[in-house]
């Protein structure tokens, strides 16, 4: 996903694998695989970027888990209890 900016200024996230094209005339237009239309404040390459970046980052995760070095970033937002219904992924060494 990347965040990008609509003309009014609200901000959104849009799922970079639907983007078919992105123009520049003189507003950046977005359209996606179903033709929707996006027009964003940000310019064209740095849309472009955005999608690189993403997927790029995507790329080095998959090599991380490959080689068994990725470590997901932990967030405690409170205490774990017993009673919780959610279940831990063993890792690596663990399976």
């Amino acid at each position: 996903m990347i965040r990008l900016t609509r003309l009014n200024g609200e901000h959104f996230v849009l799922n970079a694998e639907l983007v078919q094209r992105v123009e520049g005339h003189p507003d950046t237009v977005i359209t996606l695989l179903d033709d929707t239309k996006y027009v964003v404040v940000e310019a064209v390459d740095e849309v472009v970027r955005e999608i690189r970046d993403y997927r790029a980052g995507i790329q080095a995760v998959a090599f991380q888990m490959d080689r068994g070095e990725y470590r997901p970033p932990v967030t405690h937002t409170r205490e774990a209890t017993t009673d919780s219904s959610v279940v831990r992924f063993p890792s690596r060494e663990e399976r």
